[in-house]
């Protein structure tokens, strides 16, 4: 219909009505509508038409032209000379896709070849049950002590011009009924693997979690979000509750963990909080500016006067480049990179940079699917950072500024990884 209305071929409207009406009316995802609009951009073009017309930098998928005479065969040809299994290139993703994409495929068919597993062990080996009750003693000698929850609302009370008091207890909190789940559960289950307590239906399956190394559903129902196995999930909360009790007992750290936060979304408020009330300004009319820093977490030794240092990010799809000052290309085989320190910086009225900047969504999690809390945050995606980059291509697609490369591979940050 919209070819016969148009004189010319109306290639955007073409790319709005399957990017955001066909495709995009079943996609509620922001983040993921802008990924569809950047990749229909390849195919709805002018350029489409020439015959040497690339669908990837590989030089595979490229628009030939098809002998008039036996277009039908000529198809066919076309077809059948394409690989079977596509690579990543003609998604615009790194090579390390592939390897991603295998991992991925590896840990589901060991998570089923686990299920599958006997519950019963013969011979004369360890029995299932002396296998996890030595897992709940390993871990409750590492079970980090608990918070004096009073003791630190007295240490750092309340006050109006330090919001990161309020953010430690807070935190301290939400760790403290995790420890607490974690000290009661661990010696429930030792006492009924001992045979003195009933095995009840919750036990069992926190049972069955140990045996398969997954943690176990109650501890996830008052936990953070994580996709890692049990150990390097405990070892994880192990290490974020150290990360407190340093700020606890060291006073107000000159960086933050980022990663060691369980609501991550109220560190960032109270930062915002503090600069607005510092210079007595509304709240609503700030925003965060990112200025990446060359030294590393220990070599800082003092706060900044405004925002704070954050460090503990991993970026997916590209890495960072001092030399370039730009993120770049992953490297062969580099799944995951540390991003640099990043300086938050509230402004006041900030305009959105729309050049030399990729504007890149931070997660907790690779799974980078959540939901909407109840507090409106959702359960996974943390906040947007522009990062600078060097490429020159651009778009403008409502009122967001990104690089269609970056968009199409998939570039983003974690505070949490699978292993």
């Amino acid at each position: 219909m919209f070819l016969d209305e148009y004189d010319e071929t109306p290639y955007n409207v073409l790319n709005f009505l399957t990017s955001y009406i066909n495709y995009g009316g079943r996609v509620t995802d922001a983040i993921d509508l802008r990924v569809i609009d950047v990749i229909l951009r390849d195919f709805y073009n002018k350029n489409i038409l020439r015959d040497d017309y690339a669908f990837s930098t590989s030089g595979t998928y490229v628009s030939l032209e098809i002998n008039p005479d036996s277009p039908q065969r000529g198809y066919l040809e076309r077809i059948e000379a394409l690989p079977v299994n596509a690579e990543p290139d003609i998604f615009g993703m790194h090579t390390n896709a592939n390897i991603a994409c295998a991992l991925n495929e590896t840990f589901d068919l060991f998570d089923t070849l686990v299920l599958l597993q006997p519950r019963t062990t013969g011979g004369g080996g360890q029995t299932r049950e002396d296998v996890i009750y030595e897992d709940v003693l390993d871990l409750q000698l590492r079970l980090p002590p608990n918070f004096d929850i009073e003791g630190i609302g007295m240490q750092y009370p309340t006050r109006y011009d330090e919001s990161m008091n309020t953010v430690l207890l807070q935190e301290s909190t939400r760790y403290e009924r995790l420890l607490r789940a974690l000290q009661s559960s661990l010696e429930q289950l030792k006492k009924a693997l001992k045979g003195l307590v009933v095995m009840s239906g919750e036990l069992e399956s926190m049972a069955d979690a140990f045996y398969s190394q997954k943690v176990p559903e109650a501890w996830e129902a008052v936990a953070y979000p994580s996709l890692k196995p049990l150990k390097s999930w405990f070892q994880e909360f192990v290490d974020r509750v150290l990360f407190l009790q340093k700020w606890i007992e060291n006073g107000i750290p000159s960086a933050y963990w980022i990663s060691g936060f369980f609501f991550p979304q109220a560190f960032l408020t109270g930062t915002l909080q503090n600069y607005a009330r510092k210079h007595i300004l509304p709240i609503d009319s700030i925003s965060f500016s990112f200025n990446i820093i060359r030294d590393r977490p220990t070599e800082l030794a003092e706060r900044p006067q405004d925002g704070c240092l954050v460090y503990g990010l991993f970026m997916e799809g590209a890495r960072w480049s001092f030399s370039k000052w730009s993120i770049t290309e992953s490297r062969p085989k580099e799944l995951y990179t540390d991003l640099p320190v990043v300086h938050f910086m509230p402004v006041k009225d900030r305009k959105v940079t729309t050049k030399g900047v990729y504007r890149m969504p931070i997660y907790k999690v690779l799974s980078r699917a959540g939901t909407l809390s109840t507090t409106g945050h959702s359960t996974n995606f943390v906040l947007w950072i522009e990062i600078p980059s060097d490429r020159e291509k651009f778009i403008n697609n409502l009122g967001l500024s990104d690089q269609d490369t970056w968009i199409k591979a998939g570039v983003a940050c974690f505070c949490s990884l699978r292993y």
